[in-house]
């Protein structure tokens, strides 16, 4: 019988040592990068995820009085099917998207790209616009009321320089969701404008430079480089710009009276389930309203994942 060497013997044992040291340093390593996680972890799971399984629990139930609930199964459903308020707040809903999202994206776009040339002074109209995005929304709900005053407003005011009589601009139902547009479209573009600057920053300048040799044009650059290779980061705005579209509430609140006759042409689909949950105390219709809510946005964004792949340049 063939003996092994003892030397063999002893790498050996110095692997299998030097293994087990690794998996238990591995161990290690798991454990204290689970501890650190595990309080981001903790609130993710009792502020967001906890409260989406109550939702969609409670939207099967109805309340009364002193937090007494019952189970109804699908009743809130249905009801929301024969909901012709609720078939309003979506319309409400969808014209406030058509307008904000892409308005919104394509006025950040065009302030992004002129201040990320050497103007003088960028900095500070860098500012400026990025001022509304630091501002409470409530102040600015506050300052475009006053402004949007029938009677002392400044822009009625500056109609009437001109013999112009100046509309009701957030009582009229006519008028006044597009009111609204017009705040969030202000309000929004410092935000969006940031992300995009950084989009610009990242695009590499050899493509400009061999655009220029071309001879190309501004508008040329603009749509055949600039777009193309902005593409990612439009793709993440439009899908960020859509959700916070859909969930649009506190304008509606601080500028539209609760006894004003635009309410029902302006309020959204939060506003409606604000209304159910706080104000009436329907609860299991408000949690139905939300569930539904949801999953439109899913749905929506999954379609924008799908169809991202016909424009999306990620090269």
């Amino acid at each position: 019988m063939k003996e092994v060497p003892l030397q063999t013997e002893v790498k050996s044992a110095k692997r299998i040592k030097v293994s087990s040291l690794a998996k238990t340093r591995k161990r290690s390593d798991y454990f204290w990068a689970y501890l650190m996680i595990a309080p981001t972890m903790l609130g993710l799971f009792i502020f967001y995820l906890w409260p989406i399984v109550q939702n969609f629990y409670f939207s099967f139930t109805e309340w009364g009085a002193f937090g007494q609930y019952e189970w109804t199964g699908l009743d809130n459903y249905k009801r929301l099917l024969e909901d012709a308020t609720l078939l309003q707040a979506f319309k409400n809903t969808s014209i406030y998207i058509i307008f904000t999202v892409p308005i919104g994206i394509f006025l950040s776009i065009i302030v992004a790209v002129l201040l990320n040339q050497n103007i003088k002074g960028k900095s500070i109209y860098r500012t400026l616009y990025f001022l509304p995005v630091i501002t409470m929304p409530a102040a600015i709900a506050m300052v475009w009321k006053w402004l949007y005053n029938a009677d002392y407003g400044m822009f009625n005011y500056l109609l009437s320089l001109a013999g112009i009589d100046g509309p009701q601009w957030v009582s009229d139902p006519s008028i006044a969701l597009y009111s609204i547009i017009a705040v969030a479209i202000w309000s929004g573009i410092g935000y969006n404008m940031v992300i995009f600057l950084s989009g610009l920053q990242g695009i590499p300048k050899m493509y400009y430079e061999a655009a220029e040799i071309d001879g190309a044009g501004p508008v040329t650059v603009f749509f055949k480089i600039t777009l193309p290779l902005l593409s990612p980061v439009i793709f993440f705005v439009s899908i960020m710009s859509l959700i916070g579209a859909f969930q649009v509430f506190d304008l509606i609140f601080m500028m539209i009276g609760k006894s004003s006759t635009a309410l029902e042409s302006t309020q959204s689909i939060v506003y409606l389930f604000y209304q159910h949950a706080f104000v009436l105390n329907d609860k299991g219709y408000a949690a139905a309203i939300a569930v539904l809510l949801l999953a439109v946005i899913l749905i929506i964004t999954a379609i924008q994942m799908v169809l991202q792949k016909k424009w999306v340049h990620y090269d």
